[in-house]
């Protein structure tokens, strides 16, 4: 990677990808804010990653912004650059770069499970691999989601007087957790944290039905007994959870699957649904890229790094600073 450095930075084109401060040239992955930074001169993104760090950062959040579809490729003094799905969130991309013969691609935040709230991540084949590793351990290999969303609705049969509250990301978990509600076949209300409300109506505006959502409103609490609320995390442990009467605390994340961290949060009803790659995605989209070297970000390097090098792939870890757990989930 003598071309593009361990910053990301491509430098036949003086351009970053998901820079963590204000730069030139950024290319932007997805609108996770670990990724996505307001401040930068010129941004590349797709028409859904730039219009919604629009709606978090308001419209002059960059000074100017370029749209690049899926699959069409850009051409820049003699580098290439072409997004494909990345399945993580709305609008995240996995970004490969060409330049004299040579493909690396970087996968940002990705996974393989079939998801109806996004585009799905599409397979790239490339020299060098740069992949994340938030759940790059063995142990780590998410159940199929249908499991999780029965066990809630079991706990919503045992327990029909008790309000479901639920730990989700604002941006992509939410809006994932509503649909997979939906497809199980539940027709109710589901109300949401405030703070989930506009990205909602971005995902209503492209197209993704989420069904009858209600902003929460403390006025009447008994309209909460038996129903799914969702929130961000942190509103877990706030003044404003404590508003409802005898909730049962739940979390929709990959991290669940570890009992104490479900313990240490508190949580009672730990759902296992994560936007993240666990361990089989990770080594097989590996293999599927071809790659003959791997560098590794985002998470745990060393049990990839080992499988890689069992299979005779020279594998590195490429530490990556500012990264935040938004999204990490």
């Amino acid at each position: 990677m003598n071309w593009i450095n361990d910053k990301l930075f491509i430098l036949p084109i003086n351009t970053y990808i998901d820079p963590y401060k204000p730069v030139e040239n950024a290319i932007i992955t997805h609108a996770h804010a670990d990724h996505a930074k307001p401040g930068h001169k010129n941004v590349l993104a797709t028409k859904e990653t730039i219009d919604i760090m629009k709606l978090r950062y308001g419209v002059n959040c960059a000074e100017s912004f370029q749209v690049l579809d899926y699959n069409e490729k850009l051409i820049i003094d003699e580098v290439e650059i072409t997004l494909y799905p990345a399945g993580h969130i709305l609008g995240s991309a996995q970004v490969l770069v060409e330049y004299k013969g040579e493909k690396i691609n970087f996968t940002g935040d990705f996974k393989t499970t079939y998801d109806t709230t996004c585009e799905n991540f599409e397979k790239v084949e490339c020299d060098i691999l740069v992949t994340e590793a938030t759940f790059g351990l063995p142990i780590f290999k998410h159940p199929h989601p249908k499991f999780e969303i029965e066990k809630l609705f079991r706990s919503l049969n045992f327990f029909p007087k008790r309000p479901h509250l639920i730990g989700v990301y604002a941006l992509g978990k939410a809006q994932r957790l509503i649909k997979l509600i939906r497809d199980y076949g539940y027709d109710k209300t589901i109300f949401i944290h405030g703070s989930l409300e506009k990205i909602c109506e971005y995902y209503e505006y492209s197209k993704i039905n989420l069904g009858k959502l209600s902003k929460t409103s403390f006025k009447n609490n008994n309209v909460f007994k038996g129903n799914i609320i969702l929130a961000p995390p942190s509103a877990l442990r706030s003044k404003w959870s404590r508003q409802f009467s005898d909730p049962i605390i739940s979390h929709a994340s990959g991290w669940m699957s570890i009992k104490q961290r479900a313990k240490q949060s508190l949580v009672e009803l730990p759902l296992i649904i994560s936007d993240h790659a666990d361990w089989n995605e990770l080594t097989q989209n590996i293999l599927d890229s071809e790659a003959n070297k791997v560098f590794i970000t985002h998470g745990r390097h060393e049990g990839l790094e080992t499988w890689c090098k069992q299979r005779e792939i020279a594998a590195f870890p490429l530490a990556l600073s500012h990264r935040s757990e938004e999204g990490n989930e």
